[in-house]
């Protein structure tokens, strides 16, 4: 067992006084990230200059100064701000995102209050600048007798608000049991299990399809400014929310499933970010949602004690037989059924990968190193 940080995400629903000082705090929290993205930019660009977390927060009193209303709200979401900033650069320059961009009023708003900045005395929350606690929907229990490092309140598209309370939990790990399992993502199937198991793929975005064209053919129709643009902006965000909301919940489900039946866990690792760029698939990747699925399976195995095991990309899962790992040369995406040429061997071509997958997976863990599969006519002419 061991500390980990872990949010729990609830929605409220705010007075008319709470949501003008939240939206009076996004819109400062947004203008000093703006702000702090400018500066630091132009600052490199101009006099090859690399500013800091410290020299941008030393000017906020001098931003202050100049934009007075920025001091009718807590001044830590905006301090906090420049932290996301620094930390958005710093996943930048390590290469796992790309360069800061500015944000708008129309994406989703959130600030973040450090322990300082909101009152909480295991029931109740109350934030700073406001004089009323916030009407949370506990759909869950909080943990008790644990105070929340930070909070942050959010805003999404569809003008829904949620809270998120950062903890230090210590999470039991799972019983150890025997299980492994091979994933293999596809769309037909979302996962199909070396177990022969086929998980089916909803298409939650086939499902809405027609009511979100419909919702964006009339919020284009709209004049540019108007209300009516406004309201029809929020029954499109609206669409989307719930696609967005069943897939997650679709998601969650599975890979807590999954974690919680298999010790090992094997899962072959996609290059999403190249895949959408097929315009004949992109729509159906994008559905499924590949990559937050694995993502979730990667806290959750952590969390629980289990092990993920991600084999390379470039394992030729499908097009490998599992009886005697004889290699095809070509096997097109219609073919869903073939025959080993060497063994004869009838082969489902979703189930074949996924046990190809769980056995790289299993000598990649042991191993250290991707295994090769091994050619028959290889071994046949050594032999000779």
């Amino acid at each position: 067992m061991s500390e980990t940080k872990r949010a729990y995400r609830y929605r409220f629903y705010p007075t008319d006084e709470q949501s003008t000082i939240l939206a009076q705090t996004f819109g400062c929290v947004r203008f000093v990230y703006n702000d702090g993205l400018q500066t630091r930019s132009l600052a490199y660009a101009e006099r090859g200059e690399k500013l800091s977390y410290g020299d941008l927060s030393a000017r906020l009193p001098h931003l202050k100064q100049t934009y007075p209303w920025l001091a009718d709200v807590s001044s830590v979401p905006l301090q906090q701000a420049l932290r996301h900033l620094n930390t958005a650069f710093e996943n930048f320059f390590a290469g796992r995102a790309r360069y800061p961009r500015f944000k708008c009023k129309q994406q989703k708003q959130a600030a973040t209050y450090a322990s300082n900045a909101f009152t909480w005395d295991g029931e109740t929350l109350t934030l700073a600048k406001m004089k009323t606690a916030l009407d949370i929907h506990w759909h869950r229990a909080l943990p008790r007798h644990v105070k929340p490092s930070s909070v942050t309140v959010s805003k999404d598209g569809a003008n829904r608000y949620f809270v998120s309370f950062l903890v230090a939990e210590d999470i039991p790990a799972l019983p150890i049991i025997t299980s492994m399992v091979g994933l293999d993502l596809g769309l037909t199937s979302m996962v199909i299990l070396s177990t022969g198991e086929a998980v089916g793929n909803p298409r939650f975005l086939q499902q809405d399809e027609k009511k979100l064209a419909r919702a964006q053919r009339r919020h284009a129709k709209k004049r540019k400014g108007s209300k009516n643009k406004e309201k029809a902006r929020v029954k499109v965000a609206r669409v989307h929310a719930r696609i967005c909301d069943r897939r997650r919940d679709y998601q969650h489900k599975l890979s807590t499933r999954i974690v919680h039946e298999n010790q090992v866990i094997c899962v072959e690792s996609l290059a999403v970010k190249n895949m959408v760029k097929n315009h004949c698939l992109a729509r159906a990747i994008s559905d499924v949602g590949w990559g937050e699925f694995v993502r979730q399976l990667a806290y959750k195995s952590q969390w629980s004690g289990r092990t993920l095991v991600k084999i390379d990309q470039w394992y030729p899962s499908s097009k490998t037989c599992y009886e005697c790992k004889q290699v095809v040369d070509d096997l097109p995406l219609d073919v869903r059924e073939w025959t080993c040429p060497a063994c004869g061997a009838w082969l489902d071509r979703d189930i074949n990968a996924s046990k190809n997958i769980l056995a790289e997976g299993l000598s990649v863990s042991a191993c250290g190193g991707s295994v090769r599969p091994v050619r028959v006519k290889a071994r046949q002419a050594t032999t000779q």
